[in-house]
Order: structure tokens, then sequence, then C-alpha cells
């Protein structure tokens, strides 16, 4: 690695130092929160994401995907997590197909069985998708914590709340700016779309009639995996142009770059000057796209978080404790 680089790295973790310290101070949260209550937690979330991704590499997008979907709606406090029940009948968990809940109940059990009613299923959401970006995109960065849980999940909230894939680009900022997050954030988050999966139902409505701002070629493979009747269920990579679908990396912006994604909510970061300017230095940088995504992910990390008194510790991460 040359001397120059290694600078650039070095300035990239001081900022990102200053900008930690600042997340932590704002939202109430800290690092090593559980440095006496449960010493070995963090240790033990990484073990069993870090396992659960060598099986299934597709895990790692999905890990992170269910933690931007929790802290979108009603802040980061696990809600997106519980099931249906007789005081909460309809909740956000109907609304949208996610992948990682039993995943995620693995890992709490095992925190259970050290630390009892101390590690937060919100937490544990953090722990996760910071973890994931480690094994599935090779950096990796503190993540406060302190997290309480959410009593209340609300089915409505979801389309309520979270930007959708066929959101126009002022659309989005106005989702993100909601939630205290800018436009560098907005586009150093959307880097996740280079791993994980969707499905066809999503894809279709840029193939039929054909998004002119999709590359011809790209929405033709794509015609020939997403038929225009049927198959919604089918699943696509969310990055068909790289070698490994599976792997966090700024080659999303490339794609964003020659018109080849999948979505409207990724192709319009392109359609004013500023975020595309930053698209551009994303794909040319890729250090600094992991220093403004790791800060992204942690700006996220606060968004309405219960602390203190505020919520609960839930014992299951599926259920309230009033309801277990």
């Amino acid at each position: 690695m040359s001397t120059a680089t290694v600078s650039k790295i070095v300035v990239l973790m001081a900022i990102m130092a200053a900008a930690l310290s600042s997340v932590s101070m704002a939202s109430g949260l800290k690092y090593k929160f559980y440095s006496s209550s449960c010493p070995k937690a963090e240790d033990t979330v990484r073990g069993i994401v870090q396992g659960m991704i060598s099986n299934d590499r597709t895990m790692g997008a999905a890990f992170v995907r269910l933690f931007f979907h929790d802290c979108f709606v009603r802040g980061c406090d696990a809600s997106i997590l519980l099931d249906p029940s007789t005081s909460n009948p309809n909740t956000e968990k109907q609304a949208i197909a996610l992948r990682g809940y039993d995943a995620v109940n693995k890992i709490k059990a095992a925190l259970e069985s050290i630390c009892p009613g101390v590690v937060s299923c919100a937490d544990v959401l953090a722990f996760a998708a910071r973890d994931s970006t480690t094994a599935s995109g090779g950096f990796t960065f503190g993540m406060p914590s302190g997290r309480r849980d959410g009593l209340v999940s609300v089915f409505g909230e979801v389309f309520q709340q979270m930007p959708s894939p066929s959101s126009q680009l002022e659309d989005l900022l106005k989702s993100f700016n909601a939630k205290g997050l800018d436009a560098v954030d907005l586009v150093a988050l959307s880097g996740a779309h280079s791993f994980g999966q969707t499905t066809c139902s999503f894809v279709k409505p840029r193939l039929y009639p054909a998004d002119p701002t999709m590359n011809a070629t790209f929405a033709t493979v794509l015609r020939s995996v997403c038929p225009q009747q049927g198959g919604g269920s089918i699943p696509v990579n969310n990055n068909r142009v790289s070698p490994d679908p599976n792997k966090l990396s700024n080659a999303f912006y490339q794609n964003v770059a020659s018109r080849q994604v999948l979505f409207t909510s990724d192709q319009t970061l392109t359609s004013r000057n500023d975020t595309a300017a930053m698209v551009a230095d994303n794909a040319a940088r890729p250090i600094a796209w992991m220093a403004r995504f790791a800060g992204a992910m942690l700006k996220m990390g606060r968004i309405d978080v219960l602390t203190g008194a505020a919520g609960e510790v839930r014992k299951v991460c599926f259920a309230t404790n009033s309801a277990t």
C-alpha cells in the first residue's frame, strides 16, 4: 500500500472518529455500552453473523436491509421484528417481505443464554448490520449501543415512512431529510444495492413499458428473467453486473453510471448535478465511499432511538415482554 493511500486512510479514519463521537453524544447512545453488563455481547453477535454469512452469503444484505427498514419506521426500536398479536394485530413485517427474522432470533437466543434480559433486539440489528458490512464489504466501524426495544409495530407506517424503489430523487430526499439524513447519506447508503436480492415484482415497472433511462441491453436481459405476465416472486440479484453479487462495494456507482441498476430510486441519483457528482466520486474513490457509508449507517442508527427507561429489553425479538 502506498504512503499516499495510507495517509488517505488515516485522514478518513480521523474524520470518522470525530463523526462517531458526535453521533454517540447526540443520541444518548455510547460505545461499549455492554462492557460491564454483557462483555461478550458484541463478540457473540459478530461470531454468529460471520458464521451465517459464511454459510449463506446472501445473509449480509439481509441483515443490512433489516436494519434500514427498522430505523426508517418508528426509529431503530426493533419494531420490524414483532409478530402480530392480539393487542397489535397488524405489524410492519406483514407489510413487506424481508429475510433474516429467524437469524435474528437465533442471535438473541444466544445472548439470552449468557446475559438474560440485557441486550436489546434493536442493538442486535445494529450490531448485525455493522458485522455484515465487515463480512461482506471488508471494512468496519464502531457501533454505539444502548437502544431499547419498542412496544408497538404498525403495518400502515411502512407505506407512510419507507422510501419506494420507484421514488424520484426529490421524494427520496424528503424521506431521508425527515429522518435527519441528507443527500450525502442517501447516495452513500444506496451503495447497499451493490449486493443482495429483490424480486421481479419490483423490477418489472421499469421493463413494461421500457424505461428509457435503463441501458437497453441490460433491460433486454432482465426481460428474459422477468416475464411481463406472472413471475413476480422470481429472485433477482441487485447487482447483475459485478462478478460477485454478494459483495458490498462501490461497484453500485459504476452500475448507476452505466445505467445498469434495477430501481428508479437508484438511477434517479444522477438526475441532479450534485448527487450525480457524489455518484461519480463514490465510484472513483472506494475508501471515501466506505467512510461515507459508515457515517451514514451511524446517523441512521440513531433515528428516534429509545434509551434510558423508554421501551424495554425484550426477552425474545418477535414479541413484547407483556405478550410472552
